[in-house]
């Protein structure tokens, strides 16, 4: 069944802000209608396209946040930060990334994400990774997108050791996961998860 043009609109205006990282590709083919369609309504709705979504979300809370490393040392850009608690981050798989042969992302990458994230992630001006025990469930190609969700799951202040859980996700689809025993320097704020 066909939508009108103001049920599109109203659809993909609550799709936007239920997954703010949809791309307009997505967005197509959930509602059957044409790339360009798609980018005239955001262009109607004054919806941002999705880089645009991203830094704006991102850029102001970073750079005043993050403390262990520089912005430009993360690999994949941070959309959500919680010191001490959670981050997301995204990752477009390029053809630098990958394999020339098969097309498919070099490991190293994915692990670069998830590891860079879950040290963003720790509120400390040193923080460095004690142990990493991963796992790559996906093969990854070249022009996906690579959604990294980061949530620390305990804390150790006695070791100064918080573990991070890191999964990855490729649509719906888990790529990779990764546990990452975090060194650091500070004791945990006591107002962050502790869980």
């Amino acid at each position: 069944m066909r939508l009108s043009k103001k049920e599109r609109q109203q659809l993909l205006k609550s799709t936007i802000d239920q997954t703010p990282f949809i791309t307009d590709d997505e967005l197509s083919k959930k509602f059957n209608v044409s790339i360009q369609t798609i980018r005239l309504d955001r262009l109607e709705l004054s919806i941002p396209e999705l880089r645009e979504r991203i830094k704006d979300v991102a850029k102001s809370k970073l750079d005043e946040e993050v403390k262990s490393l520089q912005i430009e040392e993360i690999i994949g850009e941070i959309v959500d930060l919680e010191m001490d608690n959670s981050a997301i981050s995204i990752f477009d798989v390029k053809s630098e990334h990958v394999f020339t042969k098969k097309r498919i992302a070099r490991g190293h990458h994915l692990f670069a994400q998830a590891n860079s994230l879950a040290v963003a992630l720790i509120d400390d001006e040193l923080a460095l990774t004690a142990k990493a025990n991963v796992k790559f469930t996906r093969q990854v190609k070249e022009n996906e997108r690579v959604i990294a969700k980061a949530k620390v799951i305990s804390n150790d202040e006695e070791r100064h050791r918080t573990i991070v859980l890191v999964q990855c996700y490729v649509g719906q689809e888990l790529a990779f996961i990764g546990e990452f025993e975090m060194y650091r320097t500070n004791k945990i704020n006591k107002g962050r998860s502790n869980e």
